[in-house]
């Protein structure tokens, strides 16, 4: 070896070993271990002391009939002896206190649901509390554990629980009614108080550029710790708090067409603050599910893993991440998408980019909610390879999911539904006849069981015969315009996927307008070249935005009005789901307003656009045949077509609204965008029509101010754009953020009302929100002052001199009638052929109207 290979070397090794001393695994300053109901300490099978509870010191103040302790009736093989030999049963309410240090703790409570001093454990049911939070509520061990699949004989139930002020974690168990408590083990593990990014800012699924803080409050349950693509990592070999990483197999989706990938050696590199050592053991790391090799089927498929969840909390994601592949040695060539819940968690993932270089861990972390919705009992994780990617793939080394808690400070969710044993029940000692009368009756209902389903199957496939005579396609029955469907022919057409490939040229890039979180946008042309449309496709690759897809058919081919983008058709054949619209030649508002090269649009057509865009808003509201909810109103869903008029689009989050009078809202989990969400709803995931108003606000005010609604790096109090303009409203400085590119157009009068619209518009409780229809109205008042003060300029030029005229120019905006009156008595002049008259005085009529 030449000496600068040499010198080299030895460079090389003092990074490695520096790095390794700089990243050290965890040493828990609390560690506490109680073997409930035994009557000696014992040793575990990891090597661990566990300390017996009765009298113990940790529960010496609760009433001694309260609890006592007890042996299973049996040992399952897969259940050790500790600390599941014994339980502690509670007859009443029962409390543990735990002297620990501050900081967040790990904690585990072990349940074996067995048979206890005859009490069998299918009758059990209890709550349990820690440091005012509930962890479980009316919790039934045994049927939790009946309907795990794989069905496990004991379960750990894990909780990061903060501990800071009084130092002291306090559990308490408190049997349901009639019932009784029991626990095998209680666990508590100190933890690095930034492990799980307390304190941080997180990304929030489902609110484009929205974020989630992650305070020191908060307590978590671990629903899924996995050792993706890798073997089960139990405790004793974590990096110091005792974790247990599981395999995925149980989780993932359509595994056979996975491959794991394993590196030959431990050579990972930690790095600090940013991913010690701690975060996760090397065996995390240096395994993975990848997609494989066949580029082409990858560009086609997901890696997916499903997870069932409760409805009703916010989830913690965190995803492991180890750039292990050798080919894999600069940007841009192992980049992927990540998918949550069927949203978009991030694009474009270059994890060799992100922690500069090969062998290097890193994590990411996600909150999503997950509403009360019925179909919400399970997240779902895609990964699809980025078409920008050089070899088309996508990898996960790590996985962890915890549920944080309700405000109320909850994480209980409810028992799952009851899953009968396979087995057949046991027999009691010395009853023969009962014994055969249970194995017999089984067989006979089995039987007549089996009868009864061949029957119900027989009579289904005769039904489905005939309905698949009647109506070849399941998709095009509900919603294609044929004689069977409720749509008629001339609103909603089916497009043939050749029709569409023709119409793009099979969807070549030259075609491509747009993209968006449904997939890219193609310009295309059809019926012979007679017809220019936009195409929306969903991303092929993939089935995110199906129910998106089924909403804006349903709901757009049913709705029409003139500011209202129409849906020519849609196409759902080999799998693809696109729409086709009418064309709109000027794009979005959002083109025109900021971060565009398009022509500035003038004050007096922007106010035209907002008229248009609020009496669209106005109709989904109040005059189709149901309210709708837009949920996703912004300035790149305002689409302008030849002649500038504005036409809204995007329905694929609208919801219908109340039903009846009694109904104030729709209940539903929270979707949009960042910076346009309703705080109410947000809060409240109450959905009401004064939701899609805040949103309009913020255009409005997008409209007046030409930027977007968050800009990050900004200070604190200009960030925001509506926190920004209220305030400038509410000081009388609203002028100082109009767009220079409207410089000299406004009118003083004009640019107070419509201050006005806005302002009311973006206010924090629904109830000081305006109608739509109020809304409208001040539009349109605003234009009128404008026209009217426009008028009064050209009046006053037409007779002045061009020496005077310049001289008088003003530098801000338009000059305008001196009062409200003047203005009116202009207006009442212009209106009188339509039959619209406002005198003098009368002016308030055309000011926003109480809510009603």
């Amino acid at each position: 070896m030449n000496p600068l290979s040499l010198i080299t070397f030895h460079i090389s090794l003092l990074h490695v070993l520096l790095s390794s001393a700089a990243a050290a695994g965890y040493n828990a300053t609390d560690i506490i271990l109680l073997d409930c109901g035994a009557t000696s300490n014992s040793t575990s099978q990891d090597g661990r002391n566990w300390e017996a509870d009765p009298h113990s010191k940790y529960c010496p103040f609760n009433d001694p009939n309260a609890s006592f302790s007890s042996n299973a009736s049996r040992q399952d093989p897969s259940v050790l002896q500790v600390p599941y030999h014994s339980a502690l049963i509670i007859r009443s309410k029962f409390t543990f206190k735990f002297p620990v240090l501050p900081g967040p703790k790990f904690l585990r409570l072990y349940f074996y649901p067995e048979t206890y001093s005859d009490l069998d454990t299918t009758t059990s049911f209890f709550s349990v509390t820690a440091n005012g939070y509930t962890l479980l509520n009316n919790f039934s061990a045994s049927l939790t554990v009946l309907a795990m699949d794989p069905r496990p004989a004991s379960l750990i139930k894990e909780y990061v629980i903060p501990v800071w002020d009084n130092q002291m974690l306090i559990v308490t168990f408190a049997p349901s009614p009639a019932s009784f408590a029991f626990i095998n083990g209680i666990e508590i593990v100190s933890m690095p108080s930034v492990l799980y990014a307390y304190g941080s800012e997180i990304p929030l699924v489902s609110i484009e550029g929205g974020r989630f803080t992650l305070d020191n409050t908060t307590a978590l349950e671990t629903m899924y710790r996995l050792n993706v693509g890798g073997k089960q990592i139990e405790n004793k070999d974590d990096t110091g708090m005792y974790r247990t990483w599981r395999q995925d197999d149980d989780y993932l989706v359509a595994s056979k067409w996975v491959t794991v990938y394993k590196l030959s050696s431990f050579s990972i590199q930690y790095t600090e603050p940013d991913t010690p050592e701690y975060t996760a053991p090397k065996e995390v790391y240096t395994t993975l599910r990848i997609m494989g090799s066949d580029s082409w089927f990858n560009l086609k498929s997901n890696l997916t893993w499903n997870f069932a969840i409760d409805a009703g909390f916010y989830y913690l994601f965190r995803l492991h991440f180890c750039e292990l592949l050798a080919q894999v040695t600069k940007r841009n060539q192992h980049v992927f998408n990540i998918f949550i819940n069927n949203q978009t968690a991030e694009k474009q993932v270059d994890v060799f980019y992100e922690a500069q270089g090969p062998r290097i861990p890193i994590h990411k972390d996600y909150i999503v909610l997950v509403g009360n919705e019925a179909q919400a009992k399970e997240l779902r994780l895609d990964l699809h390879p980025d078409q920008s990617s050089t070899y088309a793939d996508a990898f996960l080394n790590g996985l962890e999911i915890f549920k944080l808690n309700q405000t109320a400070g909850s994480l209980a969710g409810p028992n799952p539904d009851l899953v009968p044993r396979t087995q057949p029940p046991k027999l009691q000692p010395g009853s023969r006849k009962s014994g055969e009368k249970s194995t017999i009756l089984p067989i006979v209902g089995a039987i007549l069981g089996g009868f009864a389903l061949f029957s119900l199957l027989l009579i289904f496939f005769i039904f489905q015969r005939r309905r698949k005579q009647k109506d070849s396609r399941s998709f095009s029955s509900k919603f294609s315009a044929n004689k069977t469907s409720s749509l008629p022919s001339d609103l909603c057409r089916h497009f043939s996927i050749a029709e569409i490939k023709a119409a793009t040229q099979d969807f070549h890039d030259r075609f491509m307008i747009g993209s968006g979180g449904f997939g890219n946008v193609y310009k295309g042309i059809i019926d012979g070249g007679t017809t220019v449309v936009a195409i929306k496709r969903l991303n092929p690759s993939s089935r995110q935005g199906a129910h998106e897809f089924h909403t804006e058919i349903t709901m757009l081919s049913k709705l029409r009005h003139i500011h209202l983008v129409s849906l020519m058709g849609y196409c759902d054949d080999q799998g693809e789901m696109i729409l086709v619209y009418d064309y709109m030649p000027h794009g979005t508002l959002r083109d025109h307003l900021y971060n565009t090269k398009s022509q500035p649009l003038s004050w007096k057509r922007r106010l035209e656009i907002c008229i248009g865009a609020a009496r669209g808003l106005q109709y989904l509201h109040r005059e189709a045949k149901y309210s709708i909810i837009h949920r996703d109103v912004k300035s790149s869903n305002i689409l302008l077509d030849e002649n500038y008029m504005a036409k809204v689009s995007d329905f694929g989050l609208s919801k219908l609204g109340p039903m009846s009078t009694s109904q104030t809202h729709v209940s539903t989990v929270v979707k949009g965008s960042f910076g346009y969400v309703d705080p109410e709803y947000y809060r409240r995931q109450h959905l009401t029509e004064k939701s899609d108003v805040y949103s309009f606000g913020v255009v409005l005010f997008e409209v007046l101010c030409g930027r977007p609604p968050m800009i990050q790096g900004l200070s604190k109090e200009k960030a925001s754009l509506v926190h920004w303009a209220r305030s400038c409203y509410l000081k009388g400085k609203l002028d100082q953020i109009v767009d220079r590119n409207l410089t000299d157009q406004i009118a003083p009068m004009a640019l107070q009302k419509f201050g006005e619209v806005a302002e009311r518009c973006v206010r924090d409780q629904g109830v000081e929100r305006p109608m739509m229809s109020d809304i409208v109205w001040a539009l349109e008042f605003t234009l009128q002052l404008q026209e009217a003060a426009d008028k009064e300029i050209n009046d006053r030029n037409a007779t002045t001199t061009d020496e005077e005229l310049f001289s008088g120019s003003s530098k801000n905006v338009a000059k305008s009638p001196k009062s409200t009156s003047d203005i009116a008595s202009s207006i009442a002049i212009s209106d009188q052929s339509s039959g619209t008259k406002i005198s003098e005085g009368d002016t308030s009529s055309l000011l926003l109207g109480n809510d009603n």
